[in-house]
Parts: structure tokens; C-alpha cells; sequence
């Protein structure tokens, strides 16, 4: 006879351990182990079915190909590699606020406006609440079917009778089937949803949304297999102080990583931003010191952004070190290289940030913050039609990034009139443009700073 026997599952890793650590012995993470109560399957079970491969010449596909589905909101078909996926499955999470469940309405909303039936499962919200959302968002809700419940079995079956085009589940952590001892939000729990959503979606060929938290570190919450089960994971960004909001692909079965739509926060809802570089370059003071612009790339697409930074006078005890949106490895690295080029930073505060709430993490920044900081420790303005991007090596080489005619046909079309990048990224160039090779950092500061 089965009897009950009891686990502690890592919720970052997944692996599984007799007793409860402190620290999983597996990743190293604290205080992730979760009980778990499991039945142990007795010895001599049934005997395994027996399955036959099939040759994948000799596969089939419904409906001839991929289908897409375009949802209308143009950013979000980017990000998703041209639309949904007939049967595909999105986790989308994001911080409290930030207008997950604005742009998921919005988006049933475009749907339905073409006669698609659509059905949202809120968790955390009352039917009447979401009413009032959508009405202040000045959505029609034609073809949007709404079910407020928690019970994940009843979900299932009103999604059977529906049939909808496109699933929203909000959010992945609310729901729970009553057959599993543990809360809502719970690891088990949490995986249950996530497989029987993946089940449902793939059967019954829905696209199906499901919402998840994030943590406080920016990772969401749950399982670490959660996001290897679906098809795609997207993160809605926003930092609180802009209305800026920014969806990033990471991982995308049906389309390429790393793509960003931008999104701004106004009273009717969430509105594309289809020019990015206009909008992030908006605000720019061109006649402060310690500014450059970048030409970074945000999936398949240039976007202009402006790196500030400000150094500090010298100081006494340890200098502060802080990035905001940039990656805070590569500017203590990119001090160490100024300070053998003779730029004494190593007793200074030094703050670097990436103007509008962007988060900048490719290479090809390294150039314009090492012009930002010698800009802002020497006090002195760069060219404000100037562009620079490349990245820097330890021992202060200029080095060639992806993509280099692409960015600067960029900066060509918002006026920029002369871009310092790699030698080896200055073989052609549009017009209007003039572009300055440089092979190491100290002749790209003899370049700006002049």
C-alpha cells in the first residue's frame, strides 16, 4: 500500500532532499527548500507501455505550417516573433503595478475587436474590478469571456467549453487544484497549474497567457522549471519613477530572444512607443558633462540611449560604487582600465546610470561610459552630435561589436553627424555621417574629449 512520505524541493533548482537545509545543497540558494508531501509507489508496479518512434520525414503538421495569430498591439507582436502561436504557452511577469494586467486586457481587447473569443481568468481581482479596469481603459470587450475563480479543475473545464482563441490566466500563483495539499502559490502547487495550463494549451491548440510574480532580486517566483516548461518568457519592466515600461523576451521557442517593445503609462493605458531612440533621447541635457550616447541593440533592432555619469570629488574610506541599468562588473572594470590610462578614479565616488529606466547590458556600452566618466571627472561636455559605441578590452583595446551599419544608420536618421566607434566598424557608413575609427580607448578619449 502507498504510503505518504515527505520531500523539501529546492524551488530555484528543483532538486529534492530528504531534509530541510538552510542552504540547497544543489544551487546554494538560501531558504529555498519547500516540504512536500508525496506518495511512494510500491515495487512491482504495471508494466511500461510500449511506444514506436516515428521518422520525422514522416511527421505531420496541422494546418500546414506555423500558424500566427497577430494580436494588434504591434510591440507585443515584436517581442513575440511576429504574434502568438497557435497552442503556445506565455509566462509574462513582471512588479506589482507595472501593467501586466492593462496590456493582457488591451490585447483581448484587439482580439476581439476582429471576432475572436478570448477568456480571462482573474484570480486576484473580482469580475467587477476587472469590469471597472476596462471600462477606464475605454475597452469594448467584445468576444472577452471572464471567469473569476481560483479552482484550477474548473478552469480547465470552462476553458474546454469556451474554446477560446486566446487563454489569460492572472495569475499563475492564485490558482490551485484542490486535490494537492498545499496553498495557492505553493511549489507543487505552482508546477500543477504550469503542466496542466501546457496540457490544456497544447490539446486544445489555445494560446494561452499565464501571469506570473517576481521576486525582489527581478526573477520569477516559483519553480525554476517554470520557465524551461513554456514556450516563452517575457518580463514587463518599469522602474516606478517612469512611465516608461519596457517588455523584454528571454526565451522564445518561435522567434528570436532579446526583443524589446516599449510601452508609456497614460491615462488611457499602456501606449506603444514605436520610436524608441526619440523617445529615450527626449530629455537629454546635450551641454552637461558626464552624457555620451550609445547606439545599443535591443533584439534586431538599434535603439539610441544616453549613459550619464557623474564621478565625485576625492574622498576619504572605501569610494561608493553604484550602476543603475548598467552592469556593475563591467564599470568597475572599465575604472580599472582609466586608471592605467591615468584618470585617478580609485578614491572617487563613482555613479553610472542609463538614462529612462533602460536596462543596458551588451558590450557596445563599454566605449560610451568610459567617455561619460572621462567626461564627467574632466567637467567638460562631449559633442552633443556625437555617438559612440565599442567595446573595451582589459588592456584598453576598442574591440568590434554586431550590427555596426545598423546602428549607425540609426544615428544618421536622428542627426547625429559624427560616431566614434572600432576600426573595424568603419568601413561604411550613411550619409551624413562621419565616422571616426579608433583601436584604443585612449584615442577615443583624445576624440571626444577634444
Amino acid at each position: 500500500m502507498a504510503r505518504p512520505r515527505t520531500r523539501f524541493r529546492c524551488s530555484d533548482c528543483g532538486h529534492v532532499h530528504a531534509k530541510w537545509l538552510g542552504r540547497c545543497p544543489g544551487c546554494g540558494a538560501w531558504n529555498t527548500l519547500v516540504e512536500q508531501t508525496t506518495t511512494a509507489r510500491s515495487s512491482g508496479g504495471t508494466r511500461a507501455r510500449v511506444v514506436e518512434p516515428t521518422p520525422l520525414a514522416e511527421v505531420t503538421v496541422a494546418g500546414g505550417g506555423e500558424v500566427r495569430l497577430r494580436i494588434g498591439i504591434g510591440e507585443l507582436d515584436r517581442i513575440l516573433g511576429g504574434g502568438l502561436v497557435a497552442g503556445s504557452l506565455v509566462l509574462i511577469g513582471g512588479d506589482p503595478g507595472v501593467g501586466k494586467s492593462t496590456l493582457l486586457l488591451m490585447a483581448l481587447d484587439q482580439l476581439g475587436r476582429r471576432g475572436l473569443t478570448t477568456l480571462y481568468v482573474t484570480g486576484e481581482e473580482s469580475a467587477a474590478q476587472v469590469r471597472l479596469r476596462a471600462d477606464r481603459l475605454g475597452l469594448a470587450g467584445d468576444g472577452l469571456q471572464l471567469l473569476a475563480e481560483t479552482d484550477l479543475p474548473a478552469v480547465v473545464e470552462a476553458a474546454k467549453r469556451v474554446k477560446p482563441a486566446v487563454l489569460v490566466i492572472d495569475s499563475i500563483q492564485t490558482l490551485a487544484d484542490p486535490a494537492l495539499a498545499s496553498v495557492p502559490g505553493a511549489v507543487t502547487q505552482v508546477r500543477e497549474v504550469a503542466g496542466r495550463a501546457m496540457e490544456l494549451s497544447k490539446v486544445e491548440g489555445i494560446a494561452t497567457f499565464l501571469v506570473g510574480h517576481v521576486t525582489k532580486e527581478g526573477g520569477l517566483a516559483g519553480p525554476r522549471l517554470l520557465e524551461h516548461l513554456v514556450d516563452t518568457v517575457v518580463y514587463f519592466e518599469g522602474d516606478g519613477r517612469s512611465s516608461l515600461r519596457m517588455l523584454r523576451a528571454v526565451k522564445n521557442r518561435f522567434g528570436p530572444t532579446g526583443e524589446v517593445g516599449l510601452f508609456e503609462m497614460a491615462d488611457q493605458g499602456l501606449v506603444e512607443v514605436p520610436d524608441a531612440s526619440a523617445r529615450l533621447l527626449q530629455e537629454r541635457v546635450a551641454s552637461a558633462a558626464g552624457t555620451a550616447v550609445v547606439a545599443a541593440m535591443e533584439g534586431s533592432r538599434p535603439v539610441l540611449a544616453e549613459v550619464q555619469a557623474l564621478v565625485g570629488p576625492p574622498g576619504l574610506g572605501s569610494p561608493a560604487r553604484t550602476a543603475v541599468g548598467l552592469d556593475r562588473g563591467r564599470l568597475m572594470m572599465l575604472l580599472a582600465v582609466l586608471g592605467k590610462l591615468g584618470l585617478p578614479l580609485t578614491d572617487r565616488d563613482v555613479f553610472a546610470s542609463a538614462a529612462g529606466g533602460l536596462r543596458l547590458v551588451e558590450p557596445a556600452v563599454d566605449l560610451a561610459l568610459v567617455a561619460a566618466l572621462a567626461s564627467s571627472f574632466r567637467d567638460r561636455a562631449l559633442d552633443p552630435d556625437c555617438l559612440v559605441f565599442g567595446e573595451v578590452g582589459l588592456v584598453g583595446e576598442v574591440r568590434a561589436v554586431g550590427h555596426p551599419l545598423l546602428r549607425l544608420k540609426e544615428a544618421a536618421r536622428h542627426g547625429f553627424r559624427r560616431a566614434i566607434v572600432p576600426a573595424t566598424a568603419a568601413t561604411e557608413s550613411p550619409p551624413g555621417l562621419r565616422v571616426v575609427p579608433v583601436r584604443t580607448v585612449r584615442e577615443a578619449l583624445d576624440q571626444v574629449l577634444t
